[in-house]
């Protein structure tokens, strides 16, 4: 395979639409023809057999789909249900626990100025926090694990953004507030 199939491939893998020809060959900066005949070389080279995609034609495109023998194991694989993304009380309990760890569930309620217990719960079970010992008061301790890290693009906690940014002056806290409760009367009334 050469290099304009290779590119065409990326193309068509990165795209979540098919893919017409003239949009491949304006993106590649080459004839419409040399990308047509990228698109013959890619594919022979799925028709080979040894691969889970094939070359589609569809839509006025092209785009990369998979093997018809894959279809039941994607199905599968497809319809477990998505995780929700997290609420409120949940992001605030994480960001408490990220960079405060490790951090009992007694000590993020008093920062948090209500029960935490259902946010820490669900966090929990998503394997987003985990355990990491016992309070000198006997309350369980919680840290953020591998996964945190990866969802959150990090390499290390050192990679959080530094609390300080997030530090409002006196004159910015006052604003905000009054932004807030401005805001949560205008909801109030609607």
């Amino acid at each position: 395979m050469n290099e304009l199939a290779r590119i065409v491939e990326a193309l068509l893998f990165l795209s979540p639409d098919p893919l017409p020809v003239e949009a491949l060959a304006d993106a590649c900066e080459v004839s419409e023809g040399e990308v047509v005949e990228a698109l013959a070389r890619l594919r022979e080279h799925y028709a080979e057999g040894y691969r889970g995609v094939v070359l589609r034609e569809v839509a006025g495109g092209f785009t990369l789909a998979t093997d018809p023998v894959a279809e039941h194991a994607a199905r599968r694989l497809l319809a477990r249900p998505r995780t929700p993304p997290l609420t409120q009380a949940q992001a605030e309990c994480l960001a408490i626990v990220a960079y405060l760890q490790p951090v009992s569930r007694p000590e993020i309620a008093r920062i948090r100025g209500v029960a935490s217990e259902s946010a820490v719960s669900t966090l929990l079970e998503r394997g987003i926090i985990e355990e990491s010992g016992r309070s000198q008061f006997g309350a369980v301790l919680y840290r953020t694990t591998a996964l945190f890290q990866k969802l959150f693009g990090l390499n290390g906690l050192d990679q959080l953004p530094e609390l300080a940014q997030f530090d409002p002056s006196p004159e910015d806290e006052k604003e905000l507030r009054d932004r807030l409760l401005k805001a949560g009367e205008q909801r109030a009334q609607n």
